[in-house]
């Protein structure tokens, strides 16, 4: 992939009504996807700024990490399809893929796993911090500050101008979170902490972290790991999305890795952004039972009704989410492996089955979505709904400083600073109280 846009022969002119003022405009091309105006000379120029909120048509960076067409269901890392990976890789490997830009060798593998696995440790009074918040807390209200706080007990890795530091900071991040994550969870239920295995790798430790027990030994699922791994790859990144946008931000006023992570965290926990999954769960408990199916599809399709099936669809992809079909897959292994009788989760397969089937969905291209597998995924090994979004954060934890570390290499990488269009009252003198 390239690493920088190349700039287009091609310009575009800028007029302004009623003057004589016209600016060229280059154009930049990257290696797929948009082309790019490049305006960044355009309030130099002309005093006049870009107003795009939400910065739907606004390119905040290049970017050599993840590519998205959502027209035509397609997601890459680093150039390699998400399906592929999902089938053939696992999300240590996908991990090193993300961070260095290419795949692997086995040597190259398994010295990254040893590295992660040796800092899945936390340092000890960092579990006196749970203690400081209440037992009915949100595992995400723990995470931003713990994930935040680890600033205070690693000051070996902040020094984000130094390569090293940087990955030592990475390493440390990676392997904690699913710590951290777990902790959040055990606090919850009010059972004891458990200490990582430098015998698991990280999806198995993460899963041993949250079931076992002192009193009896935990046996690992195979199917669960496989199923969790997925989750995770899945997850990894996702383009310029609000928490990546969020992460990048933080850290263009050189701020550290750890309170860099944290802010992404906290921008994720947002129901509009990272919540999907739990929404569909809460989609699930609305509608009660498979018997009620038939009524509630009928007031999703209808215009006037709020109800809106979650879960469904995808704001980026505008065809299908390439990211489901093998969430799919691994949906209905983990159901068949657990063999659970759970009426939601019959209500969810047998809505997907009409999803799937009914021409009004089809018609829209409504199909059900990587969220939607996830959370019965989930649902079915036992995590319950506040600890879905702290699972995507630990997913995404790879991508944040994968975009992270682009953004501290970039040279053309300034403090983000967006403009405004003031629409407050103009000028006024102070009035005193007594004239009031």
């Amino acid at each position: 992939m390239s690493t920088s846009a190349k700039q287009a022969q091609r310009t575009v002119t800028l007029t302004f009504n009623g003057t004589d003022k016209i600016l060229e405009l280059p154009i930049l091309e990257g290696t797929n996807g948009n082309q790019g105006i490049d305006i960044r000379q355009l309030f130099d120029k002309t005093g006049y700024i870009a107003f795009d909120p939400g910065f739907t048509s606004t390119g905040s960076c290049e970017s050599a990490i993840t590519y998205i067409d959502g027209d035509r269901g397609i997601l890459l890392y680093r150039g390699y399809p998400i399906e592929q990976l999902a089938l053939h890789s696992d999300f240590m490997e996908t991990s090193y893929l993300l961070l260095r830009g290419h795949l692997p060798s086995r040597d190259e593998k398994q010295a990254f796993e040893q590295r992660i696995v040796r800092h899945t440790m936390v340092h000890e009074q960092l579990r006196g911090f749970y203690q400081g918040f209440r037992r009915d807390a949100h595992p995400m209200a723990i995470m931003v500050g713990v994930v935040g706080a680890l600033s205070a007990f690693y000051h070996d890795s902040l020094d984000i101008n130094d390569p090293e530091q940087r990955d030592i900071a990475s390493y440390r991040l990676i392997a904690k979170m699913p710590t951290l994550a777990a902790m959040a969870y055990k606090y919850s239920i009010g059972q004891p902490f458990i200490y990582p295995k430098n015998n698991l790798g990280l999806v198995e430790n993460f899963l041993h972290m949250m079931f076992a027990v002192p009193c009896e030994e935990y046996i690992l699922n195979p199917v669960l790991v496989k199923a969790m791994d997925r989750i995770l790859l899945l997850h990894a990144d996702h383009e310029q999305n609000a928490s990546t946008s969020t992460v990048r931000l933080a850290g263009s006023s050189r701020a550290n890795p750890f309170a860099c992570i944290a802010s992404g965290i906290a921008a994720l926990w947002g129901p509009a952004h990272g919540g999907a999954n739990e929404a569909v769960l809460s989609m699930l408990v609305q509608i009660g039972h498979k018997s009620n199916i038939k009524e509630y599809v009928a007031k999703a399709k209808d215009k006037n009704d709020p109800f809106r099936l979650m879960g469904f669809g995808h704001r980026v992809y505008k065809n299908y989410d390439p990211r489901a079909n093998v969430m799919r897959d691994t949906c209905h292994e983990v159901l068949a492996s657990l063999g659970i009788d759970d009426p939601m989760l019959e209500l969810a397969v047998e809505l997907e089955r009409i999803a799937l089937e009914d021409p009004y969905f089809i018609e829209k291209k409504l199909y059900p979505n990587v969220d939607f597998y996830s959370g019965i995924i989930l649902r079915a090994m036992g995590i319950p709904t506040s600890m879905f979004t702290v699972i995507f954060a630990m997913a995404r934890t790879v991508g944040w400083i994968a975009q992270w570390m682009e953004m501290i290499q970039d040279p053309s990488q300034k403090i983000g600073r967006p403009r405004q269009l003031y629409i407050g009252p103009e000028a006024r003198d102070y009035v005193s109280k007594d004239l009031r």
